[in-house]
């Protein structure tokens, strides 16, 4: 075992309290809650779903890792581009083969790097490459953001632009003027405070939290149980691309992990594992009903914070998710949830996924001066944002996967200088 630092709560491989053990695996709980269920309610899926598949994903990445990395398992906002096209042309069958593909290309992954190592995935995925990407994932999102905030079905509401504002607000102050758990929690309070503002100005809508029931299986979509699957080209190629973006954030949460934990992953139980785990994660959440899911950096805040870094209250956390997945009422409640609070919450979020893409390059200094940068970020951007789809008979591939593989291509073709820089 390894030796305990002094200012370590409690180490990966200690048990807490009973106790103390709820009261911890709760505060993970709500950490993640607000940006896991988000994403199903952005795509038009169950939230009790999402939070299934989170709790069991997270079980099952602890059970792969062998119970050595306290790392939790929540909805990626990553894939949630080609999931509204997808659930507008496909429905979630569509959806599910994408989740599994995502998670399918982690699992080849872990294999080849169990093989030759990771040396190679820096190599197709620089940060000239990521960063724009994750921008796209952004920016493509914003007009959606502002249509939640500002349209009543076809029409302009002006109330629906203040209970935006009046969110995107609550949720800035909780982002700057608290720390501690508080601070850590801004989106889960920000649709609270929202939701609150949004009952004063008349527009939520309590007939269905009304009649739902306090125990209710969660609406799983099951293949062979709830439709009849087919195979969608279209669903797994615009999906699977972005496995390679979201690896690279799973890759830096477990380098934060090392250090906060004062251990090294990548050796022990290896990075293969941790890809095997996140990837397998994904699967059963696309064998159920629910979104691709990633590793969360909400839930390294509260372990930064905490300095608890025990697995067990990780597993205490994704044990509680399954819990309150089974709860109707709460599921209602989450779909009840209008617009504008989504759109106000949105604003900032949609923004921070694009600024993180911006900082990947900030961080690596790239050059804009240099045109072959210039070239593959430009392509990217614009492919990406405009939704410059490919369309090949009955198979759609979003613009962002499109800009994904292009972005890949380029990086991996064009010199590094141009002719007019030699």
């Amino acid at each position: 075992m390894e030796e305990k630092r002094r200012d370590v709560v409690l180490d990966v491989d200690e048990r807490p309290g009973t106790g103390q053990w709820i009261g911890l695996s709760l505060q993970h709980m709500f950490s993640m809650f607000g940006s896991t269920v988000l994403v199903p309610i952005l795509v038009g899926l169950n939230p009790g779903i999402a939070l299934f598949s989170s709790g069991v994903g997270t079980l099952m990445y602890l059970l792969i890792t062998r119970h050595k990395i306290p790392a939790y398992m929540g909805s990626s906002f990553s894939f949630i581009v080609p999931m509204m096209a997808l659930m507008k042309s496909t429905g979630y069958p569509g959806i599910a083969q994408g989740t599994i593909a995502v998670g399918c290309v982690y699992l080849i992954v872990s294999l080849i790097v169990s093989r030759f190592g990771s040396a190679w995935i820096d190599r197709i995925l620089p940060p000239i490459v990521v960063g724009p990407i994750v921008m796209v994932i952004g920016l493509s999102l914003a007009a959606t953001a502002a249509k939640d905030a500002t349209m009543n079905g076809s029409t302009y509401d002006i109330k629906y632009f203040i209970v935006a504002m009046l969110t995107l607000l609550i949720t800035i102050i909780f982002n700057m003027f608290f720390k501690g758990f508080l601070g850590l929690i801004p989106i889960l309070l920000g649709i609270v405070g929202g939701y609150i503002i949004a009952c004063l100005f008349g527009i939520v809508k309590f007939s269905g939290v009304m009649s739902a029931h306090w125990f209710s299986l969660p609406a799983f979509q099951i293949p062979f149980v709830n439709y009849h699957p087919q195979f969608y080209w279209g669903a797994i190629l615009s999906m699977a691309p972005i496995a390679f973006v979201t690896m690279t954030e799973h890759m830096g949460h477990i380098m934060v992990l090392n250090e906060l934990t004062d251990r090294n992953y990548f050796k022990d139980p290896g990075l293969n594992h941790t890809l095997a785990g996140d990837g397998t994660a994904s699967i059963i959440a696309g064998f159920v009903g629910g979104p691709p899911v990633t590793s969360y950096g909400e839930n390294i805040g509260v372990l930064a914070i905490t300095r608890v870094y025990s697995v067990y209250v990780l597993a205490g956390a994704a044990s509680f998710a399954i819990l309150f997945s089974f709860v109707g009422k709460l599921s209602a409640l989450i779909e009840s949830i209008p617009s504008p609070v989504i759109g106000g919450i949105s604003f900032l979020l949609f923004g921070v996924i694009a600024s993180s893409g911006l900082r990947v390059m900030i961080e690596d200094q790239t050059d804009f001066n240099e045109k072959r940068n210039l070239m593959i970020s430009s392509v990217i951007l614009v492919i990406g944002i405009g939704n410059a789809y490919l369309q090949l008979g009955q198979y759609e591939f979003s613009g962002l996967a499109v800009a994904a593989v292009l972005g890949i291509v380029l990086n991996l073709v064009l010199p590094q200088k141009a002719a007019s820089e030699r």
